[in-house]
């Protein structure tokens, strides 16, 4: 609750946007979870130079922020699944939009030749 009423008090909805999606690794996450849901594992493997410890915080995040949710599966051993909340899809088309930006920029940047 904390977290809401700390975005609440930004002015501009962008400040409130990148507040929810500004850590280095959350555009990521939710761009791998666009795909379907995910395990921890299968998203260490898809960003492997983020750290266990920062993933870890980066979904909790996440998921105190409504955008994803975590599931625990009653089984040994324990699996637990992420996966994007319907409020948390709505991120989708904006991190789309980045990667093509990204792709773009990156181009822009190769040498001529």
């Amino acid at each position: 609750m904390a977290q809401r009423k700390r975005d609440l008090d930004f002015d501009c909805p962008v400040e409130v946007t990148l507040d929810v999606i500004g850590g280095k690794w959350k555009g990521m996450i939710v761009f791998h979870l666009s795909e379907g849901t995910a395990r921890f594992n299968e998203m260490r493997r898809a960003m492997p130079h983020v750290t266990q410890r920062m993933l870890t915080a980066q979904l909790r995040e996440l998921e105190r922020d409504n955008v994803l949710t975590r599931t625990v599966y009653p089984e040994v051993p324990p699996r637990v699944e992420y996966e994007l909340t319907e409020f948390g899809r709505g991120l989708v088309p904006i991190i789309l939009l980045m990667e093509t930006w990204g792709e773009r920029y990156r181009e822009q940047l190769r040498p001529a030749g």
